[in-house]
């Protein structure tokens, strides 16, 4: 199994929530050209979905994938 994070852009502010509440913050998360998030290297991301609890705005969802 691995982790998916699906950020929607229209959704997403740029607030930076999720990137100081991820306890990887800076090994997941970067920001696009128009300031949006988006996980770049979910190698790290262990699923504990403190960045969907704290996004004011419901914009990130983690789903969990069944390798192939």
């Amino acid at each position: 199994m691995s982790v998916e994070i699906i950020v929607d852009k229209e959704k997403c502010t740029g607030c930076e929530k999720c990137y100081y509440a991820c306890p990887k913050g800076p090994r997941i998360w970067k920001k696009d050209k128009d300031g949006k998030f988006y996980a770049f290297d979910i190698s790290d991301c262990h699923n504990c979905k403190i960045c969907v609890g704290k996004c004011p705005v419901n914009a990130i969802t983690i789903n969990m994938k069944k390798d192939d």
